[in-house]
């Protein structure tokens, strides 16, 4: 279950910051198909994805991790 929490909060996220999964995935330097997977919670993010993640989009850990 926690995949799918991590999962909406990236994609909110990612959406507020006007990002596309492209541009994101670009920016952390991952394909596409690993974010897309993390998004829909076929994944489970490791804490150094979330650190690039949160780095990328310009938020602190707390932020992505809290609900």
């Amino acid at each position: 279950m926690e995949e799918l929490l991590w999962a909406r909060r990236i994609r909110a996220f990612r959406k507020l910051k006007g990002f596309t999964q492209i541009s994101l995935a670009g920016k952390m330097g991952i394909a596409v198909s690993i974010l897309g997977q993390v998004e829909r919670g076929t994944r489970v993010p490791d804490e150094a994805f979330l650190q690039k993640t949160a780095d990328a989009l310009g938020v602190s850990m707390e932020e992505l991790q809290s609900e």
